[in-house]
């Protein structure tokens, strides 16, 4: 099977993690709103950033990608998999408020891609009441929120306009030199993100959703690294867990063969015919799961 296409596109993005949360991916087009006649410009932000982290860069991909891989491999929506929007009311504390943040975000991109306009007005709820807490509201501008609240039933529109808004937050973050909130609503996103292809794979397993959930092992070495570098000692459990389905991730293993490339001469178009290969097992699947749940649950709360 040819992996290549299944391969991220990494793109240098001076934004962070938090705008791919939630940012659109449908066509590089400007998209006009229904109720302002400016266009809202779509970077095309869903796709791996790499994030400069204390100097260090990292790769990380964006739930909004998996979000994308679900629903196009036939997952139907599945409200019962994520996070209570209601659960925003029981974080106390700025380390679970931020990782939750994450989550939530990635829920709304989830929700938003299979056009689900009611629970999408929750989860916008959600991500402002915490976003509050965290301080981070003033980087909101009023009338792009506005916006995305009238545009709640255009699933472009409203991806690209709450990608603008935390476009604003972030700034707002690193100005602030408060890049441990950053950081863990990065590391939140991606364990949603996580959780969404390991519960996908489970309601319809495919070759696509392995291959997604595989190939976390290069990202999974990036958030580990970010977490050790905040030196916080509310990450300690976590890292310990993660450093768990770290010792699963290597057991997976890439075999690259390569095959002369052929161009076509008339079209003028040189094609890549080289293969990447993902050699994971059934049973490294299961465990990657059982983890992924174990340290979600513990985030937001779940019993296990």
């Amino acid at each position: 099977m040819n992996f290549r296409k299944y391969m991220f596109n990494p793109k240098f993005l001076a934004i962070g993690f938090v705008v791919l949360v939630l940012a659109s991916c449908n066509g590089d087009k400007p998209k006009e709103d229904e109720n302002n006649n400016d266009s809202i410009v779509d970077t095309d932000t869903s796709k791996t950033a790499v994030l400069n982290v204390g100097g260090e860069l990292f790769s990380v991909p964006s739930p909004i990608q998996t979000a994308m891989l679900i629903q196009k491999s036939g997952v139907v929506y599945d409200k019962s998999i994520l996070n209570l929007a209601k659960n925003a009311n029981t974080y106390s504390k700025d380390y679970e408020r931020a990782l939750n943040l994450g989550i939530y975000g990635a829920d709304l991109g989830y929700v938003s891609m299979y056009n689900q306009t009611q629970d999408a007005i929750g989860y916008l709820a959600a991500v402002k009441q915490l976003a509050d807490k965290l301080g981070v509201s003033a980087a909101f501008d009023t009338q792009t929120m506005k916006r995305i609240e009238a545009n709640i039933s255009n699933k472009d529109s409203m991806l690209v306009l709450v990608g603008i808004a935390y476009r604003a937050s972030d700034a707002y973050l690193k100005n602030n030199k408060r890049n441990e909130v950053s950081s863990l609503i990065l590391c939140g996103g991606w364990i949603e993100s996580m959780h969404f292809s390991v519960t996908g794979y489970q309601q319809k397993a495919s070759d696509e959703i392995k291959y997604r959930i595989a190939e976390q092992k290069q990202a999974l070495g990036s958030i580990m690294k970010i977490l050790n570098s905040l030196n916080m000692p509310e990450t300690t459990e976590l890292a310990k867990q993660l450093f768990q389905l770290e010792k699963v991730y290597d057991g997976i293993t890439f075999k690259y063969t390569f095959v002369e490339p052929t161009t076509d001469s008339i079209k003028k178009m040189t094609y890549i015919n080289s293969d990447n290969e993902v050699i994971v097992s059934k049973e490294q699947i299961d465990a990657i799961t059982i983890i992924i749940n174990q340290i979600r649950n513990k985030i937001t709360n779940v019993p296990s």
